[in-house]
């Protein structure tokens, strides 16, 4: 670890190969977001907490946190990321395929809005992600993460999109939002196509709610599927700053 003099007070940085990332302590303010480094993709800093004040600053930022969480090893710290460019999906542009229109149309699901955030939340928590960060026991929603969450969620931040059948939660998602803006996080599903089907819930609640961007973090088919497209870290921060009063 180095120091660098910045301000009133030095700053301590992560020494990284492909180069620094800040330390960040409790009182630390983000840096801004050209500081990213370009590999690994929109990296900018390392440490902290998941306390709602940090959170919040850091979505107005277009900062978001995301770690990896193994039960069976020590958590590793917490890092913060903004990559470049941006996978966002603008609510008017939303595409559902004709075979999940189909789907819809049966009826054969119920949707609902915050009727059971913390085991959406869990659920996602519980759900493989090895094609994301490489090892099928690792997770980046830890117990720690599913806390700060909901306590977004009981303030008024933080929402999820639920599918039911016969009474049982059988898919769902959630995200973060502030004013007119919206951090889709992550989803899971038990059921075919029962992710999906909360998504399109979602964004249709979210256009109702006026929200114009969302902020889906990084490029995957599902999203690209959905009409989400990529947009270079200018144009983000630009829409961001008219969608979140800061």
């Amino acid at each position: 670890m180095v120091e660098k003099e910045s301000g009133q007070a030095p700053q301590a940085y992560y020494k990284l190969p492909t180069g620094n990332v800040l330390a960040l302590e409790h009182d630390t303010p983000f840096p801004p977001l050209s500081d990213a480094l370009i590999e690994p993709n929109g990296l900018i800093a390392i440490g902290g907490d998941l306390s709602t004040q940090r959170l919040l600053s850091a979505y107005k930022q277009g900062i978001f946190p995301w770690s990896n969480y193994n039960p069976q090893d020590k958590e590793e710290p917490l890092l913060w990321w903004s990559p470049h460019p941006r996978m966002v999906l603008f609510p008017n542009e939303l595409k559902v395929s004709n075979s999940l229109k189909k789907t819809l149309k049966k009826h054969n699901f119920e949707t609902r809005i915050n009727t059971a955030f913390e085991a959406v939340i869990t659920e996602c928590a519980k759900t493989p992600r090895n094609a994301q960060i490489g090892d099928e026991n690792k997770t980046w929603i830890s117990p720690q993460m599913i806390v700060a969450y909901c306590s977004l969620h009981a303030q008024g931040f933080a929402m999820s999109a639920e599918t039911w059948q016969d009474d049982k939660l059988v898919g769902g998602c959630y995200g973060v939002k502030i004013d007119r803006m919206f951090y889709g996080e992550s989803m899971f599903h038990h059921v075919t196509d029962a992710s999906k089907i909360a998504f399109v819930h979602l964004v249709e609640t979210l256009i109702k709610l006026e929200v114009g961007m969302i902020d889906c973090q990084m490029k995957t088919p599902f999203l690209t599927s959905f009409g989400g497209r990529e947009i270079n870290r200018e144009e983000f921060t630009q829409i961001l700053s008219k969608m979140v009063n800061f």
